[in-house]
């Protein structure tokens, strides 16, 4: 019998004992950090859309009466300077999101691609401001990438961030009642 225990049983008990008292400590750290996290992201959504229109006094989140396919949330400025609408599109390697603001005029004021996986080196370069600054001051009315300098060798993460672009002016058309 003490061979079974020391050969078989015991290794496996104490690889148990392991195995829950690491589950147990994981638990508890994701149950202390998550709301932390969710609320760093919060955070940081809220700045970039004070950042994208810099007139908003503060923001208030707008449902949708209809589901615009790739919208993840539309937001209008409380002293009516604009609307932010944050939006994605299937690029290369996964979303492509994006932040677009749209001023009063009914304009967009600025875009911000917002992390994805795209490729480093090629498809990241939808981020950059010579591509992202190319549609401030336009109007919102989609387009189509031949509209657009498209990142060189990143065909399918500009196509993905001009269609984010356009789900964003669909959402913001919808608001507007056009």
């Amino acid at each position: 019998m003490k061979n079974v225990w020391n050969d078989f049983a015991k290794p496996i008990v104490v690889l148990g004992v392991i195995c829950l008292v690491t589950s147990v400590l994981l638990a508890a750290t994701n149950h202390v950090t998550a709301p932390i996290i969710e609320e760093n992201a919060i955070k940081k959504a809220n700045e970039t859309r004070a950042a994208l229109l810099p007139a908003a006094d503060s923001f208030t989140e707008v449902k949708l009466e209809t589901e615009i396919e790739g919208v993840t949330e539309v937001y209008c400025a409380d002293n009516g300077s604009g609307y932010v609408i944050t939006a994605q599109s299937k690029g290369y390697d996964g979303q492509v999101p994006v932040m677009v603001s749209f001023n009063a005029e009914g304009n967009v004021e600025a875009v911000r691609f917002l992390d994805n996986t795209e490729t480093p080196g090629l498809g990241k370069k939808i981020s950059e401001p010579a591509f992202a600054d190319q549609f401030s001051g336009i109007p919102a009315e989609n387009f189509i990438i031949e509209d657009i300098d498209a990142v060189t060798g990143a065909t399918f993460s500009s196509k993905a961030a001009v269609n984010a672009i356009n789900a964003a002016i669909d959402a913001y058309s919808t608001v507007k009642g056009e």
